[in-house]
């Protein structure tokens, strides 16, 4: 098993920046990527970046050019840099691990953005 442990989130004004970050843990080996999703209120799960263990990164068109996935290998970490942060970024964000059965998830950080 893998263990997650998000960190980072918080109030912050539009247009500013937050990190997060994400500690994993267990079966570490496992892991294929990792990666963030968010749950905004009422709306459904979205994805947002990944990082495969190759380095290849994907974003959500929404967060292109405004977010940046990263990870310390040293540090079983993962970071999501949000900057030029908005309103419809609230939403509670969840770092994931890729291993052979699919994607684990871990408990979320809120991430609120005042206008």
């Amino acid at each position: 098993q893998v263990q997650l442990v998000e960190s980072g989130g918080g109030l912050v004004q539009a247009g500013g920046s937050l990190r997060l970050s994400c500690a994993a843990s267990g079966s570490i080996f496992s892991i294929n990527s990792m990666g963030w999703s968010r749950q905004a209120p009422g709306k459904e799960r979205e994805f947002v970046a990944e990082i495969t263990n190759g380095g290849s990164i994907n974003y959500a068109d929404s967060v292109k050019g405004r977010f940046t996935i990263s990870r310390d290998n040293a540090k079983n970490t993962v970071y999501l840099q949000m900057n030029s942060l908005k309103p419809e970024d609230t939403a509670v964000y969840y770092c994931g691990a890729l291993r052979h059965i699919g994607w684990g998830w871990g408990q979320g950080t809120q991430v609120t953005i005042s206008s």
